[in-house]
Parts: structure tokens; C-alpha cells; sequence
């Protein structure tokens, strides 16, 4: 791995894993309303999402799937990734305080193309709350 860089394509093997790990918290979301302009009320009215199915407020889907992000950038590939594409299934909700795994685990490595799938999982204890993919182009020493 290149600290400054990542891990190149060609130091990459299939089955390849990694994991970045982080609390949600109130904090995270109320700036993410910020951020992104979504203050649907499921998110940041206590009275409101008590009367949904979820019984309670539930972090952004999209907030929670950026975790994937962050273990991607950070760990693997790492610095100089560039993300091409996620698919993203959403199975359970986050609620603030919970703390969120991302791992990715090399699925696919395409030498000609210099593009990686990545299998993007995230987990609040041993549940799944977001499972999918992802496309990315690491850094190349070609």
C-alpha cells in the first residue's frame, strides 16, 4: 500500500477486505440536513416518527451509506480511488447513536479496464442495514 496513494490495482487480489467504523449521531444528521437540504421529518421530528413504522427517527439511508464511502477512501482501495458507481439496498434503519461497520471486500478485478468491484456491506451489530456494490478506479503504477 502507498500511503499517500492507497493500493494500487496491481497490489490488489480478489477477497480483499476492509472496514471503517462510525457512530451516527444527532450531530451527523442535523448537519447532514444541512448538507443535503432533506428534512424529511422521520429524520429530525422525535413526535412525528414515533407515529411511523419505525417508531422512532431514523438517520438518512444515503447519511448511513457514506460510511461506504469513507472505507473506500480511507482503507480500501484508499487515497486516489476514484468512485464510478454504488448500488445500494436498504434493509433496516439506522437510529442515532448506533454505530455503523462499512466493510468492502474485492469481488472483481478488471487489469485492462484498471477498474475494481467492490462488494459494500454495512452492519449495525451483526444486522445488515445496507448491502450492494461498488465500482471504482484505483491508483495504477502504469
Amino acid at each position: 500500500m502507498n500511503v499517500l496513494n492507497g493500493y494500487d490495482i496491481e497490489d490488489l487480489k480478489v477477497g480483499m477486505q476492509a472496514s471503517f467504523t462510525k457512530t451516527v449521531t444527532d450531530a451527523d444528521i442535523t448537519m447532514f440536513v444541512g448538507v443535503s437540504g432533506d428534512n424529511n421529518a422521520i429524520h429530525i421530528d422525535d413526535e412525528f416518527a414515533a407515529t411511523t413504522p419505525f417508531k422512532g427517527r431514523i438517520a438518512h439511508g444515503i447519511l448511513t451509506a457514506s460510511i461506504i464511502s469513507a472505507a473506500i477512501a480511507n482503507r480500501l482501495p484508499g487515497p486516489g480511488v476514484i468512485y464510478m458507481g454504488q448500488n445500494l439496498r436498504f434493509k433496516a434503519p439506522v437510529r442515532p447513536g448506533e454505530t455503523v461497520r462499512a466493510t468492502v471486500t474485492v469481488t472483481e478485478i478488471d487489469l485492462v479496464k484498471k477498474r475494481v468491484t467492490l462488494s459494500t456491506v454495512c452492519t449495525v451489530k451483526e444486522k445488515v442495514v445496507i448491502d450492494g456494490d461498488a465500482l471504482v478506479k484505483p491508483t495504477s503504477r502504469t
